[in-house]
């Protein structure tokens, strides 16, 4: 039997090796499907075949004869040339080659400046360095606002971060902790601060204005990441002492009230920097780039204010305001001849080291920041212009009623009484107001309005402070009505403590106007001094003038005046009261208002060294001028002329007279 393509059966391999036939019909192409000399190719195969066989079967045993291969296709064997694979591989190395040189040079040559600026930025790290603030003392140098030395506590976020993941342990939880309870903190805030927002977070600012004893306990704990640098402090040694007037820093080591705001520039100087190369781990690189802008130190200030005499005019205030139960309360003291503020003292105040546990009401300076209504004590600028211009002297005689009617109003004294002749020196002594309208009636509405301004109404009076309140008075084209008449004496025109007190140390100084002022000077962080320059002056009525209402105003304080109780024994004293309804802001109207309690005066009346002002707002037990308020001037004035070693009077107090029939 033969197979599909021809062949006949395999032949049986003889004993001892294999074989190969070679005769025609064991060719194994089959006898019909090749031509003769395929069948001579396949049998000169099977004779070197079985040449070979007999060759193996010398020198190995008998194995089973294999399977006779079947013929494979004959193939054409292509020859490449080597050199040319080696050129190709070359090519394609030195594309690859030309790539990375490339890149090399785009990194090296042309954008080589904005990568190592971009490295040495992720290393540096910027630490502010702050300037010392400038300190405010007292005219004797006493420190009222001083820079201390302080610690602030920072954090190396990133490397808690290592130090985390290195000990597979969670300390930042450890040190919001700790940290918090120790300095009364929100530790969830802590926390967010020390979780670092990029690999190079290396510093973050934690705490400031830590004591440096409460730093090294914070330093001793050795917490990982967590350290200290210098920095200063605020600190007010006199508590509460002159507080509205200098004011406070927040946080941000800005001024926020008082001085430390108005002068804050000047204060602050100019905080400089530094930046340090940092590794990964956060250490300093000891070679790397260090750059570094020094800080200026700010510039003190040396004020007017006397220590003594403002501790005086601050407890005086604070135990009136608390004995008549007032709203509040404020006091000056001044020198007339200077312009000096030697006190300025305000009720309820605070402690600018703790300001925030305090009102903010209470924050700024009631002196200059609180306008109101001055009542009677604003009768001496009608008085003034009058005795100038109006052609009155002050034994001018007046037929003075209790009330007075004008167009569609009807004015009142504060008491009733029947008509009784007065002179203009009677009129200002008992404090009428019937009387003062009579006189201010030869004056032109006009007149009566420069006057007010040349006084300082409706100005600032250029002390320098911040909140400063103007006041408020129109000018006469916008009068209406009556409107002239209550301005005479008092109401409808709104001013602050400060502005009355400039206008008595005006008529102190003789009829010229010294701005007021509260820094004498600046320092140096040497404590080198630099004057102010001088404040500004001018002339607002004539000498003339000015002593014949210091006259007047001695009368004020005999028995027959308002305000006996401002008498100092040894000392001639010239002073006006006030009693002003103050606006109820409810209904716009003075009912249930209360009133606002003034004395203001000068002493010794003949050569005028002290000017004192003390304002009552809303006091409940009492509330004239003459009860509430003079007793306070006595009390602070007693204490300044004595401090100021001031001599007393050499002269008895001049008798004015109240009534034509007076002698």
């Amino acid at each position: 039997m033969t197979s599909r393509r021809g062949r006949g059966p395999a032949a049986p391999s003889p004993p001892g090796g294999p074989r190969r036939s070679s005769g025609p019909g064991q060719a194994g192409r089959g006898q019909g499907g090749r031509g003769q000399a395929s069948s001579a190719r396949s049998g000169a195969r099977g004779a070197a075949g079985s040449a070979q066989s007999a060759r193996r079967a010398r020198g190995r045993p008998p194995a089973a004869a294999p399977r006779r291969p079947r013929a494979l296709l004959r193939r054409r064997i292509v020859r490449r040339d080597p050199v040319k694979r080696l050129n190709v591989g070359l090519l394609l190395v030195a594309f690859v080659l030309s790539l990375f040189a490339g890149r090399l040079v785009q990194l090296q040559g042309i954008e080589s400046k904005g990568y190592a600026e971009a490295a040495v930025r992720q290393r540096l790290n910027r630490i502010d360095l702050p300037a010392v603030r400038g300190s405010i003392t007292f005219a004797g140098g006493q420190p009222l606002a001083m820079t201390v030395d302080a610690r602030v506590i920072y954090a190396d976020p990133s490397l808690i971060q290592q130090y985390e993941q290195k000990h597979r342990t969670n300390i930042r939880n450890k040190i919001a902790t700790t940290l918090a309870s120790m300095f009364g903190l929100n530790p969830a805030t802590l926390l967010q601060k020390l979780a670092p927002r990029t690999k190079m977070d290396h510093y973050r600012e934690l705490i400031h204005h830590v004591p440096p004893d409460r730093a090294r306990m914070v330093t001793a704990m050795d917490f990982t990441g967590i350290g200290t640098l210098q920095e200063y402090r605020r600190d007010y040694p006199g508590g509460d002492l002159a507080a509205n007037v200098v004011g406070f820093v927040n946080t941000q080591n800005d001024g926020a009230a008082g001085l430390e705001s108005s002068m804050n520039k000047l204060l602050k100087g100019r905080s400089g920097w530094q930046k340090v190369e940092v590794s990964e781990k956060g250490q300093r690189i000891p070679m790397g780039e260090d750059q570094q802008s020094k800080p200026t130190p700010g510039k003190g200030l040396r004020l007017t204010l006397d220590q003594d005499i403002q501790w005086k005019a601050q407890d005086a205030i604070a135990r009136q305001v608390k004995a008549t139960k007032a709203q509040s309360g404020t006091a000056i003291v001044m020198d007339p001849r200077t312009g000096q503020v030697l006190a300025m003292a305000t009720a309820p105040t605070f402690d600018p080291s703790t300001y925030w546990k305090w009102k903010p009401d209470d924050w700024g300076d009631r002196v200059v920041g609180e306008g109101f209504e001055p009542g009677s004590t604003s009768k001496v600028v009608t008085a003034a212009a009058a005795l100038e211009v109006g052609h009155v002297t002050p034994d001018t005689v007046f037929s003075v009623p209790d009330h007075i009617t004008r167009l569609d109003r009807t004015f009142h004294d504060s008491e009733t009484h029947p008509t009784e002749s007065l002179t203009f020196g009677g009129v200002l002594a008992k404090s009428s107001n019937v009387g003062t309208i009579m006189a201010s009636e030869r004056l032109s509405e006009s007149q009566l309005y420069q006057y007010m301004r040349a006084f300082g109404y409706a100005q600032e009076t250029g002390v320098g402070l911040p909140g400063e309140n103007p006041g408020l008075l129109k000018p006469p084209n916008q009068w209406w009505g009556t409107d002239r008449y209550p301005i005479a004496f008092g109401q409808g025109v709104s001013v602050n403590a400060l502005q009355v007190a400039s206008v008595y140390s005006t008529i102190a100084d003789h009829g010229v106007r010294v701005t007021p002022n509260v820094i004498s000077g600046t320092t140096d962080d040497h404590g080198n001094v630099t004057p102010a320059a001088k404040p500004a002056q001018r002339r607002v009525i004539s000498a003339t003038t000015a002593a014949e209402l210091t006259k007047m105003l001695e009368g004020v304080t005999t028995k027959e005046g308002t305000a006996p109780a401002a008498q100092i024994p040894g000392y001639r004293v010239a002073g006006k009261t006030g009693t002003a309804q103050r606006i109820n802001p409810s209904c716009g109207c003075y009912q249930g208002g209360g009133y606002t309690s003034t004395f203001v005066g000068f002493a010794p009346a003949e050569n005028p060294q002290l000017v004192v002002e003390v304002v009552l707002q809303k006091p409940q037990n009492g509330y004239y001028g003459g009860e509430v308020a003079a007793p306070v001037f006595k009390d602070i004035m007693s204490f300044a002329l004595q401090s100021r070693r001031v001599p007393p009077s050499s002269g008895r107090t001049q008798k004015i007279r109240i009534s034509p029939d007076q002698r």
